[in-house]
Formats: structure tokens, C-alpha cells, sequence
């Protein structure tokens, strides 16, 4: 399941984002890759522990934990810090499936990385190539959004960054363990969840959505692990 989430940041939070990531220090992609993904990436990054990067990794979780949308899609547990990377001059990432296991930057803990996540800071109108293709049950998937806006699909699928032929790519990506880790159960609570909130909007609460509701928590309760 591949979810387009709009709207994560507001405009005046991607222009800061992108004024302080303009003044900030670059480092190789490679940094934070195996040697399997060191041969098909291609790109730059902040530090992971960076100031710059956590102050705006901060502002992005905070700013997540506000989105209804991506609670609902992602019913997340535990998400990572964000990575900010950018692309430019034919960079690339190669197609790969990102690690099932992440460290938390600066700590001893882990994460199952359930679902992954790319957030666009740059406008489709600012570079060429440079889509996020996803190879998913569907087939493949092109997506290049608007800035603030985010993509959200399961970690298990593979991907890759066609290279970016003119002007600069930039973009936070971080992965989510999620409360429900199955995917196919997770989509469904999704589409589930999806249905109670049209009907509310439509004629809203009712006898009829209440039941649907304790349906929907009670799937929750026996699926969920925390």
C-alpha cells in the first residue's frame, strides 16, 4: 500500500527547512549504507547527528504526530529521526530494499522499519528526473510531489531515485515501526478507518458508525503489538 500524504509541512516550514539545509554541511550518502547499498547510491547527506539535522528532524516528527492521515496509514509505533538527502548532476540511488533493522542515531535502540517514508522539500518544477520509483504489488510507481508533501509505502518494497538530470533534489526520508506490523492487516484497518471517517462526514455519528468504530478497535486490539 502506497499512500500520498499532502501537506506534512506547510510552506513557510519548507522554506526554513530549505534555508537552513542550503547553509548546512554536506557529507557522502554512502555514510549510512552497507557495502550492497554503497554500489548503487549516489547522492549527498546531512550528518545524522547533526544539529541542522536534528532540529528539523524534530520539527518533521512533531509536525507527524499532528497528521491524521498518516497515524491512520502508518499506525506507527517508533519512528527513526529523519535523513535529509539531496540529488543533482545525474546523482542516483540504484534500485535496493532498505535494511529490515535501524539504529536510532546517538542511542543503543532499534527499530523494525515497517514502513518507509520520503518527504519532498524541493518542487517538481525545480529539477529533472529524480522520481522516487516504488515496485510494489501494483507494478511501478513514479511519484515526485509537491514540496511539503510526503509518500508513505512499505519498507519490504523495492525502490530506487532516478538520477536527476537538472537542478537539486531534496528531500527527508525515515522509516516507522509500526503498531501493526503486517502489512495486508494494516491496509485493511486503513481502508476501514478510511470508510468510518466518510461516513461521519457524510450524515455524521450514528448508531451505525459507532458499531463500525468498535469493529475497527477491536481488529486494532487483536493486531496490534506494542
Amino acid at each position: 500500500m502506497m499512500v500520498h500524504v499532502p501537506k506534512v509541512l506547510a510552506a513557510e516550514q519548507v522554506a526554513y527547512c530549505r534555508h537552513a539545509l542550503d547553509e548546512a554541511e554536506w557529507i557522502d550518502g554512502k555514510a549510512t549504507v552497507g557495502e550492497q547499498g554503497a554500489l548503487v547510491k549516489r547522492n549527498r547527506q546531512l550528518p545524522e547527528l547533526s544539529p541542522v539535522a536534528k532540529q528539523l528532524g524534530e520539527m518533521i516528527l512533531v509536525a507527524l504526530s499532528k497528521n491524521s492521515l498518516f497515524f491512520s496509514a502508518a499506525l506507527p509505533l517508533r519512528t527513526v529521526p529523519p535523513l535529509f538527502n539531496r540529488y543533482e548532476g545525474g546523482e542516483r540511488y540504484g534500485t535496493h530494499i532498505d535494511g529490515a533493522v535501524r539504529a536510532v542515531p546517538g542511542t543503543s535502540f532499534f527499530i523494525r522499519t515497517d514502513l518507509s517514508s520520503t518527504l519532498f522539500l524541493s518542487e517538481p518544477s525545480e529539477y529533472e528526473g529524480g522520481e522516487l520509483v516504488v515496485f510494489d504489488t501494483y507494478g511501478k510507481q513514479e511519484v515526485k510531489l509537491a514540496a511539503g508533501d510526503l509518500v508513505l509505502y512499505p519498507a519490504g518494497s523495492l525502490h530506487r531515485v532516478n538520477p536527476v538530470t537538472q537542478g537539486q533534489r531534496t528531500c527527508a526520508i525515515f522509516w516507522t515501526q509500526s503498531m501493526v506490523p503486517d502489512n495486508q492487516q494494516r491496509e485493511l484497518l486503513f481502508g476501514f478507518d478510511a470508510t468510518i471517517q466518510s461516513l461521519r462526514r457524510k450524515q455524521g455519528e450514528s448508531d451505525e458508525t459507532v458499531a463500525l468504530a468498535g469493529h475497527y478497535h477491536n481488529l486494532l486490539r487483536l493486531w496490534t503489538q506494542v
